[in-house]
């Protein structure tokens, strides 16, 4: 199995940028942040396969690995060992030596080497990366370079008279300069999926690539090399069939064309802007749309027309059309499932099938619904809910007569608290009894039970007697008595209610009652 071979999530993008999106070999090895041989690799082995975009729904990541990596491996599968560039770079300098020489050196110890052909262009390609200066050339509808700006524009609160930074978006396409701008509050997650949304609404269409810069709300790891795409931002751009090409960092001539425009922006625009006060981000992007419009219409210097024309001539015949729907935003998270068959996701638990118990799961989150996925397959389905400490399940999820995972019962819970005495065995048999499903109950009792490793189960079988004495059996509870050392205490007994005194002269309540029809 070869030495680069990547998850096949990133495989799959491979594939969609490649059939998809028609992007070439190159495009999306910067893309995906992989060499370009590795991604000619994979896409021989998809051909070879018999695959195609898009593949088929029911073809899990399971079964695309073993398409493509057919069960025996073998040894054959191996990248060839490459030479140690740097010294073919250095020997090249010497009178005499060719690249062809070098090459029958390199085949006389690695006889099953890389043919003469391979290994020039293996040579060629590194040493294209040195001290390479790229002068850009944008072509019409490609390329979408976006950034904020390193100014922000205070916005006043109205009530307190504090002031809050606004952060300034900026997207800007390449060939024609065309730049839409936005105010929001942060950087974060949702008002950079959001930007990139009313960007594209602003454009009335797609371009091929986006370039951003390696905000963390982008790129999840940044890298010179294989920078790793934020989940959700990956899925955005899945939705909208579009590729993302990060900067390469430390590298400003890789988003030239946006800094440019950030540049433009600050100066035609905030600097215009310095001496007003804003109450609302509205009223800041207002001002801003207004500016935004005037520069787009300004004439060039050197050129003749403007952003706009150039931008109905150039860019928008070669962009692609916008979805029927926009992107929905959603979370990507990785959650792990509890032996009870839910999995918690933000104090709320939702229930998964009862066989993938300590399995790994991925999960989309939207402001209506949790799914979860196994490998690429969506196993589970639940509108999102906000009660923490609430269940959610699914009759489905659950084994018959809970006897599948026959080790984790509530009968072996209860066997295991009497081990440490019978009043926990009492309080475990509660929890359990107290849930509309026993399994709901599993997370309390282990929890109950790991007390007494920290407190000791002497301790902890004090503190489930005084519990159960008050009627206060949860964990939060128990946890909370040894925490206080409360079951070191002895438990003073409630004094018996006293009976009512009577007497003949004691006044009833219907005495103070007062007739409507009688004055009191």
């Amino acid at each position: 199995m070869p030495a680069e071979r990547l998850t096949m999530r990133k495989v799959k993008e491979v594939l969609r940028l490649h059939w998809g999106c028609g992007l070439s070999q190159r495009q999306i090895a910067k893309s995906c942040g992989v060499a370009r041989p590795t991604v000619a690799e994979y896409l021989r082995r998809a051909e070879a396969a018999g695959l195609s975009w898009p593949l088929p729904p029911d073809l899990d990541e399971g079964q695309l690995e073993r398409l493509l990596y057919p069960l025996p491996a073998s040894l054959s599968g191996e990248v060839r060992p490459l030479p140690r560039w740097p010294e073919i770079h250095r020997e090249l300098k010497r009178p005499g030596v060719t690249l062809f020489l070098l090459w029958q050196e390199y085949k006389a110890i690695y006889p099953d080497g890389y043919q003469y052909s391979a290994f020039c262009t293996h040579y060629r390609h590194w040493e294209s990366q040195l001290d390479l200066v790229m002068r850009q050339s944008h072509r019409a509808g490609e390329k979408l370079f976006i950034d904020y700006a390193g100014q922000t524009v205070p916005v006043i609160d109205r009530t307190t008279g504090e002031g809050r930074a606004a952060q300034i978006f900026v997207a800007v396409l390449g060939a024609s300069s065309y730049a839409y701008t936005e105010a929001t509050w942060t950087q974060s997650l949702p008002d950079w999926i959001g930007s990139h949304i009313r960007a594209f609404e602003f454009f009335q269409a797609l371009p091929e690539i986006l370039v951003p810069d390696n905000l963390k709300s982008g790129v999840s790891s940044p890298h010179r090399y294989e920078p790793d795409l934020n989940p959700t931002y990956q899925d955005m751009a899945a939705h909208y069939g579009v590729a993302v090409i990060p900067t390469r960092v430390r590298k400003p001539r890789d988003k030239a064309k946006v800094e440019q425009g950030v540049l433009l922006v600050e100066r035609w625009g905030l600097a215009r802007l310095r001496n007003r006060v804003f109450f609302s981000l509205a009223e800041l992007n207002a001002a801003l749309h207004v500016l935004l419009d005037d520069l787009t219409r300004r004439p060039f210097k050197k050129l003749p027309g403007c952003r706009r024309e150039l931008f109905e001539q150039l860019d928008r015949p070669a962009m692609k059309a916008l979805p029927a729907q926009p992107y929905t935003y959603a979370e990507w998270r990785q959650v792990r499932v509890h032996i009870d068959y839910h999995v918690q996701l933000e104090g709320h638990y939702y229930s998964v099938p009862y066989q993938l118990v300590k399995q790994a799961l991925e999960v989309r989150l939207t402001a209506t619904t949790v799914e979860l996925f196994h490998r690429g397959v969506r196993v589970a389905s639940h509108p999102r809910a906000n009660h923490q400490g609430r269940y959610t399940t699914t009759p489905e999820h659950m084994p018959r007569a809970h006897q599948a995972y026959a080790e984790w019962t509530p009968q072996r819970l209860v066997q295991w608290a009497e081990q440490t005495g019978p009043a926990t065995a009492t309080v475990v048999a509660t929890i359990l009894a107290s849930r509309p499903h026993p399994q709901q109950g599993f997370r309390s009792c282990l929890g109950l039970l790991r007390l007494g490793k920290t407190y000791g189960e002497a301790r902890l079988e004090a503190a489930c007697q005084r519990a159960a004495t008050i009627q206060a059996t949860s964990y939060k509870s128990i946890e909370s008595i040894l925490k206080h050392k409360l079951d070191q205490q002895p438990l003073v007994p409630t004094a018996p209610e006293e009976p009512l005194i009577t007497h003949p002269n004691s006044r009833g309540a219907h005495y103070y009652h007062c007739n409507q029809e009688t004055l009191c």
